[in-house]
């Protein structure tokens, strides 16, 4: 009786440890598919060129052809009283930050 116990043992401690692997892979799956449909939400996004152009004019201060753009700075540093009191400051457009690291790089060499 004892060897046939002994010999259900292995097996069974195999099949419970394929069932965690099992569901640890569910798991992995699941998220993988939700970052494929998020992706493929992204890119949907990115083939429309209303969606383009809103991201250009927010993010890089893009304007149209023959329109005038001003960026307003009222002299501290781009943050006004109304910015401050929002909430967390948005981050600076990718030409300042670019600047920044220049003049970081020259400050150090």
């Amino acid at each position: 009786m004892c060897a046939i116990a002994l010999s259900l043992a292995y097996p069974v401690r195999e099949y419970v440890a394929q069932r965690s692997q099992i569901a640890q892979l569910q798991k992995r799956e699941a998220a993988a598919r939700r970052d494929v449909r998020e992706l493929a939400e992204k890119k949907a996004r990115l083939g429309d060129p209303e969606y383009i152009k809103r991201e250009a004019r927010s993010r890089l201060h893009f304007c149209d052809p023959g329109e005038q753009c001003y960026v307003v700075l009222d002299g501290q540093g781009g943050t006004s009283e109304q910015e401050r009191e929002a909430g967390p400051a948005r981050t600076p457009p990718w030409y300042e930050t670019l600047w920044k690291s220049v003049e970081a790089a020259d400050r150090q060499g």
